[in-house]
């Protein structure tokens, strides 16, 4: 299993670092740049309120597929017809509360109007994420890759002609941009229907009562889970819009330093996505997990550490090479969430863990904590610090919330306290905070100094044996 994690780790890795930088870091930063601040601020604050209701779409159906099929795969033909069937009745449900919910909460037309195509565009990732559950369920972790990457190349060709191809006679709007996505989804939802109907005796498309209960009773705990964490981490722009004068801007500041944490977020989701089902298999053959969960969190926590560091010591350059105003105020905000990836790579490997051991009661009274300890934070620091106390908010929350979900693995599969690997990373990490710090002095160029930052930080990674080339060779020659 240890193999097979690794060697499709590295597909999928080099697939999505293929496209979905040049997504994150050259599209959607240059929408940005062409729209302004506050437009994309409108943007992104209702796509994460669209986002907030996103479970209503799932109900949990999503991880619970994923475990169940890599524990039984012939559940797939059995369940798939009736599971299409209740997603499209769930999808719905979500637009009609979302859209009423966006009405009680005062937005107007314009935001109405956006607030509706990104719900249509929930659904679809919704749709494509249910699809490749079953994909990954089955351990064909190739293909799934593939999947994964498809509707942000499909955007990425769209929106060249949208920014350099003169294809509009008008400035770039926004909602160019949404029914750019909208496309995407839809073309992408397609090709992974048809994919997955070929791994089933797939007939006609029917629902049963009785069955829609039993998959929505057993999914209910994957679905409060989801809905915590999500509002947790996505509440801060939504709360930043509607509690602030300037608030648009603010969350337009905000998205020009998140832009980056999302762009590395998807290394850890990569990750959990194929540990989920890895996992579910070993502990249903009662399998030991110990030296897979420490594999996946050094795999994982290295380059956190360096990304986190690094960023932290040159902020403002990189928000100065990124965007064209509001630099001074959003490289505070960047340098304090990239710090966030650390604790969000552990909640990725030790919650992946839980959910696949079933610990959802454990999560979810963290989760909740998670949202509580967010909203009183935002509460008070939103009005004092604007969108650098939402940031703020932000990271205290992530900390706290990745050391509760470790010590709750700890408490569960009693495992052998690592005291060389914790001591291996303090040293580690005081090291790249000492490269960044005299790295800055190198050359005049900064983008030189930063280059070699990263350089040493992964020499500095071997020479502590953070990376250890011996146990990776044995892994991918023995599993």
């Amino acid at each position: 299993m240890q193999k097979k994690f690794v060697t499709n780790l590295a597909f999928l890795l080099f697939l999505n670092l293929l496209i979905k930088p040049f997504w994150i870091l050259g599209i959607d930063r240059e929408v940005q740049n062409q729209v302004g601040a506050e437009n994309f601020g409108i943007y992104f604050a209702l796509f994460n309120f669209s986002f907030l209701l996103n479970i209503i779409l799932d109900i949990g159906i999503t991880n619970f597929n994923n475990k169940n099929i890599a524990q039984n795969n012939h559940l797939l033909t059995k369940h798939f017809s009736s599971l299409v069937v209740l997603k499209f009745f769930l999808a719905v449900l979500y637009i009609a509360i979302t859209v009423i919910l966006g009405l009680i909460i005062g937005y107007d037309f314009r935001f109405m109007k956006i607030l509706l195509i990104l719900g249509l565009n929930q659904f679809l990732i919704s749709f494509v994420m249910y699809l490749r559950s079953n994909i990954a369920g089955l351990h064909i972790f190739w293909l799934d890759s593939i999947v994964s990457v498809l509707d942000r190349f499909i955007m990425i060709v769209l929106c060249v002609f949208l920014l350099w191809g003169n294809v509009l006679n008008e400035k770039l709007d926004i909602m160019h941009y949404v029914y750019a996505q909208t496309i995407a989804y839809f073309v992408t939802a397609c090709i992974a229907f048809i994919i997955v109907i070929g791994k089933t005796e797939f007939i006609k498309l029917k629902l049963s009562r009785a069955f829609a209960m039993m998959i929505l009773k057993k999914s209910f705990p994957f679905a409060v889970l989801v809905l915590l964490m999500t509002f947790y981490n996505r509440l801060d722009t939504v709360m930043l819009e509607r509690m602030l004068p300037d608030g648009a801007q603010q969350a337009g500041i905000y998205a020009q330093g998140y832009r980056i944490l999302d762009a590395t977020n998807m290394i850890a989701f990569l990750f959990a996505g194929l540990l989920l089902p890895i996992f579910s298999r070993m502990l249903k053959y009662k399998e030991s997990v110990e030296a897979l969960v420490k594999i996946a969190f050094i795999l994982l926590m290295t380059p956190a550490v360096v990304i986190a560091i690094g960023c932290f010591f040159y902020s403002k350059e990189l928000m100065g090479l990124m965007y064209h105003e509001h630099i001074e105020e959003s490289a505070i905000i960047f340098s304090m969430l990239m710090a966030c990836f650390m604790a969000i790579s552990t909640t990725y490997i030790f919650g992946t863990l839980l959910t696949a051991n079933g610990n959802l009661r454990e999560l979810n009274l963290m989760a909740a904590s998670g949202i509580l300890i967010n909203i009183v934070l935002n509460l008070f620091l939103i009005p004092r610090f604007q969108a650098a106390g939402s940031a703020v908010s932000s990271l205290i929350t992530q900390f706290l919330t990745a050391l509760i979900q470790v010590l709750i693995v700890q408490s569960i599969f009693k495992f052998k306290i690592n005291y060389r690997l914790i001591l291996t990373l303090i040293v580690f990490i005081a090291g790249v905070v000492l490269i960044n710090y005299f790295s800055k002095g190198i050359h005049k160029n900064w983008m030189v100094n930063f280059s070699i930052m990263v350089i040493a930080s992964g020499i500095w990674a071997f020479a502590t044996r953070m990376f250890n080339i011996k146990s990776m060779v044995r892994i991918l020659k023995y599993g």
